[in-house]
């Protein structure tokens, strides 16, 4: 895997350890480094591929980054992230993995107007759409 990604989407994060669980035992994605003492990698990263990352930053530093913009509270969507999942059963088969995880199904998966979608909060409430 490719030691630095091209693009890196930083997320914020109320608890980290919530999120590792989220992300890397409930959908399945690749965490990034070494563990710290909490078990967690730090910084906490994982692959989407092998381009893309996303990175997950405790509420309380993301500030050390956005400077005077304050950070969206839950349930204020600022973005959406789009990931194909290749196909109708793949679509299906992300938003259950994420609804299973503590996730909340935002849209569930089906026929849109563009193809085959469906769309998932995670615990911060950051949306994903996965789509075929």
């Amino acid at each position: 895997m490719n030691p630095s990604a091209p693009v890196t989407f930083a997320l914020p994060t109320a608890d980290r350890r919530t999120s590792f669980l989220f992300y890397g035992d409930g959908l399945g994605l690749d965490p990034i480094g070494e563990p710290a003492e909490d078990g967690v990698p730090e910084p906490l990263q994982f692959a989407l591929n092998d381009g893309v990352r996303i990175m997950l930053i405790p509420t309380g530093g993301f500030g050390w980054i956005t400077g005077d913009h304050e950070v969206a509270p839950r349930g204020h969507s600022e973005c959406v992230i789009s990931v194909s999942a290749g196909d109708v059963s793949g679509v299906d088969e992300m938003v259950r993995r994420a609804e299973a995880a503590g996730g909340t199904v935002v849209t569930p998966p089906g026929r849109r107007p563009w193809g085959y979608a469906g769309a998932f909060a995670d615990p911060d409430g950051h949306i994903w759409m996965i789509s075929a």
